[in-house]
């Protein structure tokens, strides 16, 4: 299967990605670029994005990327930082790519930022990756 095969198959079973409202905008080998906007029901109880909302939206393009290769692949550690805070409207993006692989392992970074300010960071993630022995 191609890239954009895998991501499409992923993102038919994935019900809380096609919740969140995200877009597949760019896949390749190791690579995923995804889209979406906060929403009202996003918020938190200070009225702005729940942490969770940018960790789902960068770890969806972990999943995506990883797997893009062909073995079906999981998070074995994932971590974020929050940069900068998100309100409702908020158009964001996350851009998954492969840093490093290692024998069953890949070791990923994923930028989230805003759609109009690609050089503005809103939160920085790190995840690393089981590739297991079946492909897809």
């Amino acid at each position: 299967m191609t890239p954009s095969q895998i991501v499409a198959a992923m993102m038919q079973q994935d019900f809380f990605s096609q919740w969140l409202g995200i877009q597949v905008v760019e896949q390749r080998e190791g690579y995923c670029r995804l889209e979406m906007v906060v929403r009202r029901d996003m918020l938190n109880g200070f009225g702005i994005a729940h942490g969770g909302i940018s960790y789902s939206l960068a770890d969806s393009a972990l999943a995506f990327a990883s797997n893009s290769r062909g073995p079906k692949s999981v998070s074995i550690e994932t971590s974020i930082s929050h940069i900068v805070s998100l309100k409702e409207h908020d158009e964001i993006v996350a851009e998954a790519l492969c840093e490093a692989e290692t024998g069953k392992l890949g070791h990923y970074r994923v930028n989230v930022f805003m759609k109009q300010e690609p050089k503005t960071p809103v939160a920085l993630f790190k995840g690393i990756v089981y590739k297991t022995s079946k492909n897809w």
